[in-house]
């Protein structure tokens, strides 16, 4: 495979510094994630600005977090399943809706496994739900709104899982303690 480079501020390419700096005074240092997408200073807007964009959503953090891990999950990302645990940690999201996310396994609570089940359509059926699914998300308490939602996180993981495949890229130590290994049949 093809060796990436992972940027620190003063490596990247002028366009990303801002970024990588900016992620730095966030998380008090600069992930590697954000390093390697440096080398596109499109990519690493694109993936910050449509970050912000989806916080921005009517979806509760624990509801973002469930679309995002079962990307990472479906995508086989190592990087982002270990990053992700951990800030759903940080942000308060119940231990029991992590597990249930990390080992594909329905939550207890009937609403929010509505939103992993259709998270996981979205991604499956490369955006083609059948009707039946979009009205039992529906029907769970959701809007048309949020099914348009899940497919803007759908979105913003397949930018950073995707680079983290072809990258290969390093798991920081801040996220090590949550590592996950995909099953081969959620293998990319």
């Amino acid at each position: 495979m093809t060796s990436f480079t992972t940027h620190t501020i003063e490596s990247a390419p002028e366009a990303s510094k801002q970024y990588l700096q900016d992620a730095k005074n966030a998380y008090s240092f600069v992930p590697n994630l954000l390093g390697t997408m440096a080398e596109s200073p499109a990519l690493l807007e694109g993936y910050m600005s449509l970050a912000g964009i989806f916080d921005k959503t009517n979806l509760s953090e624990t509801e973002r977090q469930i679309i995002l891990m079962t990307n990472n999950r479906l995508n086989g990302c190592i990087y982002c399943m270990a990053a992700h645990t951990s800030i759903s940690q940080m942000a308060g999201v119940k231990a029991d809706v992590i597990e249930a996310l990390r080992n594909n396994t329905p939550i207890a609570d009937a609403k929010l496994e509505a939103l992993r089940t259709f998270a996981a359509v979205i991604n499956e059926s490369r955006g083609w739900p059948t009707e039946a699914q979009v009205n039992a998300f529906l029907d769970a308490g959701y809007t048309q709104q949020n099914v348009l939602e899940v497919i803007l996180g759908t979105s913003l993981k397949v930018m950073s899982n995707y680079t983290n495949h072809v990258a290969e890229t390093t798991v920081d130590a801040a996220f090590a303690p949550n590592a996950w290994s995909p099953k081969s049949e959620n293998a990319a």
